[in-house]
């Protein structure tokens, strides 16, 4: 057995600690139940961010976006298509700017769509604008500890 990799649940906000070697099978939540790491971005709330930001081993993107935001959504399936050719070595999440303008102006966001990764409690990097999945991929491989 690995040593375990702590998770925050995007979800319910609990955090989990999960066997390193038991990432790739899918592990769910142990208080509400939810997949950990399914490929899929999830939709966060500040408190949930809050909680992941600072506890997660694993890489978590968060790209800081807005419906009414163009590149946002012209980025959006690009941003799934990144999250599900990271696997379970990264996730990736979103946070609606519109609903939750405080957490602009706490993580100093000046123009969206911007997207931070986190790691092992810190920031690690920031990218501002719209890109395509592969270069999304390519940042989050080379900022990271994620394999190729």
């Amino acid at each position: 057995m690995t040593k375990p990799v702590k998770m925050t649940c995007l979800d319910c906000g609990a955090v989990n600690r999960v066997p390193g070697d038991k990432i790739s099978a899918g592990p769910k939540c142990g208080t509400c139940g939810a997949k950990m790491n399914d490929g899929k971005v999830r939709e966060m709330d500040p408190a949930a961010l809050a909680k992941a930001t600072k506890n997660d081993d694993l890489p978590l993107l968060v790209d800081f976006w807005a419906p009414w935001c163009g590149p946002c959504r012209m980025m959006a399936p690009a941003f799934q298509q990144a999250a599900q050719a990271l696997g379970p070595g990264a996730r990736l999440a979103k946070i609606n700017t519109e609903d939750y303008p405080k957490v602009s102006m706490k993580n100093n966001i000046r123009g969206i769509p911007t997207m931070i990764l986190y790691q092992n409690g810190r920031e690690v990097a920031r990218q501002s604008g719209a890109i395509p999945a592969k270069a999304i991929e390519d940042f989050v491989r080379q900022k990271s500890k994620v394999g190729a």
